[in-house]
């Protein structure tokens, strides 16, 4: 029987839409922890070794071990995923809404990516039922911090990888091809501070934190170069606390993204380079945030590509590749240089907002995609 063929799509289906039921933005520790309460459960229903480590201020971690022919963990697998989300937090403690129409399941982290964490333990299961075994031990590492780049999980992350000979991210398909190389992002909080006046009396004299941070967001992102994948975004501002006082303090979080080293290091220059006096009454702050490294498409990942694409060409997948945006847990592992496959997940669109969905008719062949490099990497 095809790997295709063995695959029970429906089941699949339905475990995957139970974890994108389960609301674990990163900043709900208790939801996330939910989430790995389900990965224990079910990667110990497996067989794997559970161990768990307890988060401070994020959800825990699960790490799962199946040991290799030999009672080896290490010169394996490593299966690296995260089970937060950017969803908002207006339904914690209750499930959320999952729906279906026609080959589109919506759900919050179906896409990103609960369904191909979940789906890369069908794929183990699925070796299990043809009567297969891995041939090297495989490790999965189930990450409650990655939508705010990994700040507490990035040093467990790269000690593992090194552990191992090869790194499968099951985040989402793009476009459906895999991810072997990313772009460098980098984050900055940026911090404006003004003049203190009464906002209805003498506000000539006073200098709004707010609206200097307002011309400096735009300043920053006219900065982006979207042809060449040169990016900045301000996500998150913060300002002021009462409505007749001049603010005296804001706040903004920015994103950058960079394709190449050199961008990376022209980009940091000129982020840490708006620090200082801005006027009269107004300074500027730039505190570097954390960074996910360039990662670029070596010899051993290629290898570990075309493996990929025998495998899906055996299933009828036409697959391709390339490097692009959206910074995953891969970027640590890759800039490493192990080899590491990414966007080994679900097929679908819409991830980090509320239309997010999988297709389901891609499922069985991106999960046989999976399965085939657990039987068959040596």
């Amino acid at each position: 029987m095809s790997l295709v063929a063995a695959v029970h799509d429906t089941e699949l289906a339905e475990a995957i839409m139970a974890w994108a039921r389960i609301h674990s933005p990163t900043f709900d520790k208790a939801g996330v922890d939910r989430m790995m309460d389900l990965a224990a459960a079910e990667t110990a229903r497996l067989g794997l070794a559970v161990e768990r480590k307890p988060g401070e201020v994020y959800g825990d971690t699960v790490i799962a071990r199946l040991a290799g022919p030999g009672g080896e963990v290490e010169g394996g697998i490593l299966v690296l995923g995260h089970l937060d989300t950017v969803h908002g937090a207006d339904s914690v403690g209750r499930d959320l809404a999952v729906s279906i129409e026609g080959d589109r399941i919506y759900g919050p982290g179906i896409y990103d990516m609960k369904g191909g964490m979940r789906m890369a333990l069908h794929a183990l299961e699925l070796i299990g039922r043809l009567n297969l075994k891995p041939k090297l031990p495989v490790t999965f590492l189930f990450i409650p911090d990655e939508e705010i780049g990994s700040p507490t999980s990035r040093d467990l992350i790269e000690r593992e990888a090194l552990r191992q000979r090869y790194v499968l991210v099951p985040e989402p398909s793009h476009d459906g091809r895999l991810v072997t190389g990313r772009h460098a992002f980098q984050r900055f909080v940026i911090r404006t501070r003004g003049r203190p006046a009464h906002a209805g009396v003498d506000n000539r004299h006073g200098k709004s934190a707010i609206a200097a941070m307002a011309e400096l967001i735009g300043e920053i992102e006219t900065r982006s170069d979207f042809d060449a994948g040169e990016t900045f975004s301000v996500g998150v501002v913060r300002g002021g606390k009462f409505v007749n006082v001049i603010p005296t303090a804001c706040e903004a979080e920015v994103l950058c993204v960079s394709p190449t080293e050199a961008s990376v290091a022209r980009v940091r220059a000129a982020m840490l380079g708006l620090a200082g006096a801005r006027g009269q009454g107004i300074t500027v702050e730039v505190e570097p945030g954390p960074v996910r490294p360039l990662f670029q498409c070596g010899r051993g990942t290629l290898a570990l590509f075309e493996r990929a694409r025998a495998i899906a060409a055996e299933a009828g997948l036409k697959l391709g590749h390339g490097q692009f945006g959206g910074g995953s847990d891969g970027n640590f592992t890759g800039a490493l240089g192990i080899p590491t496959l990414d966007g080994l997940g679900v097929d679908g669109a819409g991830l980090h907002t509320p239309g997010e969905y999988m297709i389901r008719s891609t499922l069985a062949r991106r999960c046989a995609i999976l399965a085939g490099l657990l039987r068959d990497l040596d």
